[in-house]
């Protein structure tokens, strides 16, 4: 038996942003401990600050009283509660929206998010020395993959499942073009020779950052380039972490959500998808790169954040960021 009942806009918008933070926390463990391990030799400091550049950070950071380095930006992200994008000031949003769930989510996906979050919230800084720091992160990230299992079993599959892999899924294409975009940032001002002799190693940390090293090394080349690196991480579908999988995958969730239910406020958000993908497959990943991958990446996120407006804006009760979006542009 099957009774569809309407979906409450604060429970849609509470299921899309409470999987949005928990991927971010996901995400952000996995960039600390690849920058634990993979960090540029020399340029330590450069590595750790890129942590900061790829959350637009920089201003938060110093009002704060940090100072680029290493211990400064493990503290930021990791201790800090007062930084709304560490780990657990996004934990404790999380938290918050799945309270106001209660009535949707299980029993099993609120108890675990309890007993994670506070667990998060008791971190030592001695935990973020060395092994250490790499054993914190890997439970955090079996922490929040924990959840997507939990999730997974247990969510009841109605609207409300389609706005939670809604926001999983932006903020995952999200963050992989950050990724990719502080890491070639690194690599580029280094000397062809010097390039080629660390590029490997560097290379290899995007992809763990990623999730995807051992993937990408069973269909690469074995003397792959930045390019074979590029073109899997932004338009490999059968990668889970690349934004062409992500664009793919929430395309269908946008279209079952018309189909499927008669929401009829689909179109701009499928129209932003079409854009997107246009823009992935409409030109050879070495001429992105020739032209300027940081220009792409940074216009692929801005179409995330007005797709996520465009969803907001359609379906939740109050979207103010495509608003002041709107705002600034026009200013322009």
């Amino acid at each position: 038996m099957t009774r569809e009942t309407p979906l409450l806009a604060r429970y849609a918008e509470g299921l899309f942003w409470m999987a949005r933070y928990l991927e971010r926390v996901e995400n952000l463990a996995r960039l600390i401990d690849v920058t634990q391990n993979f960090g540029t030799p020399g340029r330590e400091t450069e590595s750790w600050f890129a942590l900061v550049r790829i959350n637009a950070d920089e201003a938060s950071f110093a009002e704060r009283g940090f100072t680029p380095g290493a211990e400064a930006v493990k503290r930021f992200y990791l201790l800090d509660g007062s930084n709304p994008t560490g780990i657990p000031a996004s934990l404790e949003a999380a938290r918050f929206n799945a309270r106001t769930l209660r009535p949707l989510i299980s029993t099993e996906m609120w108890m675990h998010l309890n007993v994670f979050h506070r667990d998060m919230t008791a971190i030592a800084p001695g935990e973020l020395q060395g092994d250490r720091l790499s054993r914190l992160c890997r439970i955090i990230k079996e922490g929040v993959q924990t959840h997507t299992g939990i999730t997974e079993g247990t969510l009841f599959r109605d609207q409300g499942w389609f706005f939670y892999q809604l926001g999983r899924l932006i903020e995952r294409a999200d963050q992989t073009t950050r990724l990719l975009d502080i890491r070639y940032h690194l690599l580029v001002p280094l000397a062809a020779e010097e390039r080629r002799v660390i590029e490997l190693t560097q290379w290899g940390a995007v992809l763990r950052g990623a999730a995807g090293y051992h993937a990408f090394r069973r269909v690469a080349p074995p003397d792959f380039g930045p390019e074979d690196v590029v073109a899997f991480l932004l338009t490999d579908t059968a990668s889970p972490r690349s934004v062409a999988l992500c664009v793919e995958q929430m395309e269908w969730l946008l279209g079952q959500l018309r189909s499927r239910y008669g929401l009829r406020g689909t179109v701009p958000s499928l129209e932003r998808i079409e854009e997107l993908r246009a823009g992935l497959t409409g030109r050879p990943v070495g001429r992105i790169i020739g032209d300027g991958l940081h220009q792409f990446l940074d216009g692929v996120q801005r179409d995330l954040i007005l797709l996520a407006g465009e969803i907001g804006t359609a379906f939740f009760r109050d979207w103010r960021p495509l608003a002041e979006g709107q705002s600034q542009r026009q200013a322009a």
